[in-house]
């Protein structure tokens, strides 16, 4: 039922149900359910359908929709990607230590490598800075996926 002869639609029925019209427009809801069978029972229906959705519940899978790796080799590998890019890092820094000591005239390029790796290391740094101060102050935090 979309559209009775006498103007009261579904819409109309489920905003009285819920409370969201005007004290007018709930008047005048109310007056017509009290006249009208057909929309009494379509309110009628639409509050048991209402009663049905509140009451459901949802239920989390158990899978547990954490966000780690699953499986042994996936972590195998992210630990190894970290430990390769760590080992990176400490590479080039020491490479660009040798460079220096050996030819101070190449304080040209630790300029430029080096002024890269310390601007990535700050950037870096300042983003878990700021998403280790947002956990602490995060409303969701407590809530499971």
């Amino acid at each position: 039922m979309n559209e009775p002869q006498h103007g009261f639609d579904e819409a109309l029925i489920s905003g009285y149900l819920d409370n969201e019209l005007t004290q007018g427009e709930a008047q005048r809801v109310r007056i017509h359910l009290e006249d009208c069978a057909t929309c009494r029972a379509t309110a009628d229906e639409l509050k048991k359908l209402k009663e049905a959705t509140m009451s459901s519940e949802f239920q989390v899978p158990d899978d547990g929709w954490d966000e780690a790796p699953r499986g042994g080799a996936s972590r195998i590998l992210r630990n190894a990607g970290l430990l390769i890019g760590l080992v990176w890092i400490v590479g080039i820094a020491m490479w660009l230590i040798w460079e220096l000591a050996n030819d101070p005239e190449a304080l040209v390029g630790l300029l430029i490598v080096g002024g890269f790796l310390l601007s990535a290391g700050l950037i870096l740094a300042s983003v878990l800075i700021d998403r280790r101060r947002a956990m602490k102050t995060d409303r969701y935090r407590r809530v499971q996926k």
